[in-house]
């Protein structure tokens, strides 16, 4: 990919009248970013329209492309490969987002889809951003979905340096490929302090945390899927070194870029890991909290029951004599022991004994 190969160059040169012209400016606004083209690692204008992009482009051989598009719409990514000779499955790809990360040959040009991610501190979240890129002998085309990553700070470090523009596009992919991978750096050290405070909660005993430590995994698996697939991805190009002539520089800019993105892929997997033994942690703190719960209120239970035991066997004791003084308390004539004698003493002693007799068998329960 280091060769300049100028037969594509040549090719748009020669048939450049044949060519589907794009859609107007007032389209293509919205969408394109910057479109610059460059000349031996040096910027020598900046067109306003696609249209404008390829003609100095076929006026300018030697010279590289680079064309930012945010969303681009179906006519541009089509008017792009009549232009640079895309490959229909990989503009098929560029139009749609939620791609998995990949890194695909066609002839001269490669086709990168990349995952970008940022860490929002006000909402304590990642959010996810999708940047697919083709690199070709003399140009450079990223298409953006999402919010990151901004390639401007890209851009400007590569046009203070020259020299390494100058080696190409493939120069340019591999600064993409190292930004994205910086970007990785804050998102991890958010995460790592949201893995801290959600430690903090769960031993808190904070009700709430079961939600975030589900919504952070969830997370954590968006971002194995962005960053897992790269390293496979810088491996493989890096394999390609000796047969495409990778320039030295280069070859140690990638293997950099992917000692950072194997750094960052373990980072990932150990919170992935360290969220499954929090999440089983809480779970289990949450089953003891909610045994001590059931405990107490079986002990509560246990309470309540024998102050009813006692409640009813003195209501039991107290029936007895109630019993009889209601009974003698009615007004008849005729009833026995009416005109007794001893009768008073004898109901005042049956009272007493029933009473008493109670309480024993009561006590003997423990129901007193």
């Amino acid at each position: 990919m280091s060769d300049r190969h100028p037969r594509a160059a040549w090719r748009r040169h020669q048939e450049g009248p044949q060519v589907p012209a794009p859609p107007d400016s007032s389209a293509e606004g919205p969408s394109v970013i910057q479109a610059t083209l460059y000349r031996d690692g040096r910027k020598v204008s900046s067109p306003a329209t696609l249209s404008e992009t390829y003609r100095q482009l076929r006026e300018h051989p030697d010279g590289m492309a680079w064309i930012g598009l945010h969303r681009p719409t179906e006519q541009e990514l089509h008017s792009l490969a009549a232009e640079f000779d895309l490959h229909e499955l990989a503009v098929e790809d560029a139009l749609e987002a939620h791609q998995r990360p990949k890194l695909e040959r066609y002839g001269d040009t490669l086709f990168v889809v990349l995952r970008a991610a940022r860490y929002l501190d006000d909402q304590e979240e990642v959010d996810f951003g999708e940047l697919h890129v083709f690199v070709g002998p003399d140009f450079l085309i990223s298409v953006r979905h999402g919010a990151a990553p901004d390639l401007s700070a890209v851009r400007r470090r590569m046009e203070e340096d020259p020299d390494l523009l100058a080696l190409g596009p493939e120069a340019v992919l591999y600064a993409i490929l190292d930004a994205v991978v910086d970007g990785y750096a804050p998102v991890v050290a958010g995460v790592q302090n949201d893995v801290d405070e959600i430690e903090t909660e769960v031993f808190g005993g904070d009700p709430a945390v079961s939600r975030r430590i589900y919504e952070l995994s969830r997370e954590m698996v968006e971002f194995q899927r962005a960053t897992r697939p790269l390293v496979g991805m810088l491996h493989g190009l890096m394999a390609g070194f000796a047969k495409y002539g990778t320039d030295e520089e280069l070859q140690r800019y990638l293997r950099d870029v992917a000692d950072h993105v194997t750094h960052t892929s373990e980072r990932v997997d150990g919170f992935r890991q360290a969220l499954t033994e929090i999440l089983t942690v809480n779970a289990t703190l949450v089953t003891q909290q909610q045994n001590a719960e059931m405990r107490a209120l079986a002990e509560a239970g246990f309470e309540q029951n024998e102050e009813i035991k006692k409640i009813s066997a003195w209501a039991a004791i107290l029936f007895a004599p109630t019993l009889v003084g209601t009974i003698y308390g009615m007004n008849f004539d005729s009833m026995p022991e009416l005109h007794w004698a001893a009768g008073y003493p004898f109901a005042v002693l049956l009272m007493a004994a029933v009473c008493t007799s109670l309480y024993v068998i009561f006590k003997r329960r423990d129901w007193l």
